[in-house]
């Protein structure tokens, strides 16, 4: 065999186990993986990406590893009720400040945050990124919270980010953060945490 042809074969065999290791088994349940844990966020990331799906994961895989590991302090009761008062006064205040209420909202989530053992809100992007793999779920909320800060939205605007962050904050106020049944249980959670009657003016039950 002609030493072209030897190099030849290499070339292929090298292409077709590239191929494989990209294209396999292996990349589709880690794409389902990804995709399973982070779920909106998941699509947020792909679609900041153009479709790129490498590129996508690629991002969140570096944010588990970075962050994956995280362990959560709890809050004692005092502390607990220390936020949820907080965060009931602030959405009384939104109906005569709305703009002074979601700035405090986004500061009072920040803290909470940091106080459960994630980055503080002065590191934007790893503070955001940590939550991101352990709230996918509500972390935009946290987003839009604090774009509508910056760019001075309008009271409807501020109605809905507020109303949007505060199943973050349920989330990390909640005292069954860990249970096997979370989707429900911790659903069930945030609305004693949160009940209706506090909600922004204009907000149904």
């Amino acid at each position: 065999m002609s030493t072209v042809l030897i190099v030849a074969v290499i070339v292929v065999f090298v292409a077709v186990v590239a191929a494989f290791l990209y294209f396999g088994p292996g990349r589709g349940n880690r794409r389902g993986s990804l995709r399973s844990r982070f779920g909106p966020e998941y699509d947020r990331v792909l679609a900041r990406h153009g479709g790129d799906t490498g590129a996508a994961e690629a991002e969140l895989g570096e944010r588990v590893k970075r962050h994956g590991s995280l362990e959560t302090r709890p809050l004692t009761p005092e502390t607990r009720e220390r936020y949820v008062s907080r965060w009931t006064g602030i959405q009384e205040q939104f109906v005569d400040a709305p703009q002074q209420a979601v700035a405090e909202a986004e500061q009072l989530v920040g803290a909470l945050a940091h106080e459960r053992g994630f980055p503080a809100a002065e590191d934007r992007e790893n503070h955001v990124d940590a939550l991101s793999v352990h709230h996918p779920h509500h972390v935009n909320g946290y987003r839009t919270l604090h774009s509508s800060v910056e760019s001075g939205a309008g009271t409807e605007d501020l109605r809905a980010a507020l109303l949007e962050a505060r199943g973050l904050f349920g989330e990390l106020v909640s005292t069954k953060e860990h249970d096997p049944d979370h989707g429900h249980a911790r659903a069930r959670d945030r609305q004693k945490v949160l009940p209706g009657r506090h909600q922004p003016k204009g907000e149904g039950a």
